[in-house]
């Protein structure tokens, strides 16, 4: 079946995935992933003037928060995903595609949608049970932006994070509920980001979304 057109735009971030073929992982060390990741991010930043909000590298998919002023989310990801796969192949990957298919993608329209989408991201180690502490992840940009880790991804102000950062950890590392959570991962699956049931952020901000 015909994969429906993306929605170009450029008033609101986007939430942005894709996962390697068959759920396999990346087959090199994570280290080199990141790297290669991380490259691409700040050429992609540049290259296509697009502003990069958030960035959760995972064994074998990541989640990336992204805005495209010039709405050009299609040509940016098709470099991002082309280039890093040439490069995860040459590093020893496998031979042939490391994607399994296209990026997906999710229109975030709102400051409310955004922390979901922001908390969703950076908690997925932990809900994994990969570390037990959001900021404890080497490969986010929440590592980088804390000064855990050089950052060569070239992130926007955050605005969630640095008004109040241990508020904002103890926000992030408290779990919202498998419930909550299953809402929030569907939503992210439909175009623009709508969830079924209302959910409440306690992250007490009440920023300008157009900030972003």
């Amino acid at each position: 079946m015909a994969r429906n057109p993306a929605i170009l735009q450029s008033t609101h971030p986007y939430n942005v995935g894709a996962r390697c073929i068959n759920r396999e992982w990346f087959n090199i060390p994570m280290d080199e992933v990141w790297e290669i990741m991380s490259r691409q991010l700040f050429f992609i930043r540049h290259a296509y003037n697009v502003r990069i909000h958030s960035f959760v590298l995972m064994s074998n998919h990541f989640h990336l928060l992204i805005s495209t002023p010039e709405a050009n989310l299609s040509q940016a990801m098709a470099n991002f995903m082309g280039e890093t796969s040439r490069y995860l192949n040459l590093a020893g990957n496998r031979e042939n595609e490391t994607y399994a298919g296209r990026h997906f993608r999710s229109i975030i329209e709102n400051y409310h949608s955004f922390t979901h989408a922001y908390k969703y991201n950076y908690r997925n180690p932990v809900k994994c049970g990969t570390v037990t502490h959001v900021e404890s992840y080497k490969y986010s940009t929440l590592h980088g932006l804390l000064g855990l880790s050089h950052l060569q991804i070239p992130v926007e102000e955050d605005l969630l994070l640095f008004p109040d950062i241990q508020d904002t950890l103890n926000w992030l590392n408290t779990d919202s509920g498998n419930d909550n959570s299953l809402v929030i991962k569907y939503a992210l699956k439909r175009k623009v980001f709508k969830m079924r049931k209302l959910l409440v952020t306690k992250k007490p901000h009440n920023l300008e979304f157009e900030r972003y």
